[in-house]
């Protein structure tokens, strides 16, 4: 027997789900041409790259008729890499130099925060909230990422685009698995165009926020972002244990326990993939 109340809810979810990614969309065209006008060129390009990143991600995770482990193993793995070893080469060194012990208890606060806000963040799901709760707390977690780029981007001389572009590489694996869940229980995946536009919207944003010149502040919000990105590239490293989501979008035909031990192999190779990927675009940049 059909639930019509609940088939009910999806739609609506859905059709707002889609009016506000529209609506974040439109807030992007204007947030970007604000940022060209004025110059952030670094960052007008981060934002469509985020966003476009995320968008396509999602629609083909909208679109995909079944679960696709391997894919899924392969982008965390490979954006973990990336996140990693850009918040160590970009981001660390820059709160280190603005002061070693400051910049160290602002690296410890961002992980201790960025765990505690995406643990009290699985709260959402106690919500009656207009979109989906994974894409509610990717929508925080993409606000909030993209106004530490901004504050970073506003207050470093030279970031640099490739900064920028490793930080945003997680939003497409982000993207395709949150869709890929929500599509499954009858959303749009048009949704996702909410956190695709918040990463550079926030951005442009936080980037006309001038921080102090005191060297302990700097290093602390210096640290603050490197901390906060390393918990978001750790949390992106493929688990392959029972129980994980790894695990839970197998197929489940045949032996799961050597279906996961076959796909450590590709979490492995795919997190080294990612951090050397990054290394060759500095070569090439440097």
């Amino acid at each position: 027997m059909t639930d019509h109340s609940a088939t009910t809810a999806d739609v609506g979810v859905s059709g707002r789900g889609r009016t506000l990614g529209v609506v974040s969309g439109a807030l992007l065209v204007a947030a970007t041409a604000l940022a060209f006008l004025t110059g952030r060129f670094h960052l007008f390009a981060i934002a469509w790259i985020a966003f476009a990143g995320m968008a396509v991600a999602g629609w083909f995770g909208g679109r995909t008729p079944s679960t696709h482990t391997g894919t899924l193993v392969w982008g965390y793995g490979l954006a973990a890499g990336a996140m990693i070893t850009s918040a160590a080469v970009f981001v660390l060194p820059q709160a280190m130099g603005q002061h070693p012990v400051f910049g160290g208890f602002g690296v410890a606060l961002g992980l201790l925060v960025g765990y505690g806000a995406h643990t009290l963040g699985h709260r959402l799901a106690h919500m009656d909230l207009p979109i989906d709760r994974s894409l509610a707390e990717l929508t925080a977690h993409a606000v909030a990422a993209g106004a530490i780029i901004g504050v970073i981007y506003g207050n470093m001389p030279e970031p640099g685009l490739l900064l920028g572009v490793a930080i945003v590489s997680h939003k497409a694996p982000a993207g395709y698995a949150a869709v890929h869940r929500f599509a499954g229980r009858g959303g749009d995946w048009t949704a996702v165009l909410l956190p695709a536009a918040g990463v550079g919207v926030a951005a442009i944003a936080s980037s006309f926020l001038a921080l102090p010149t005191s060297a302990p502040l700097r290093g602390v919000v210096f640290g603050f972002a490197t901390g906060v990105f390393l918990h978001v590239a750790m949390d992106f490293l493929p688990e392959c244990e029972i129980g994980s989501e790894v695990h839970e979008s197998l197929e489940h035909e045949g032996d799961a326990h050597a279906l996961l031990d076959r796909l450590r192999l590709h979490a492995v190779a795919s997190t080294a993939l990612g951090g050397l990927a990054v290394f060759l675009a500095w070569l090439v940049v440097a």
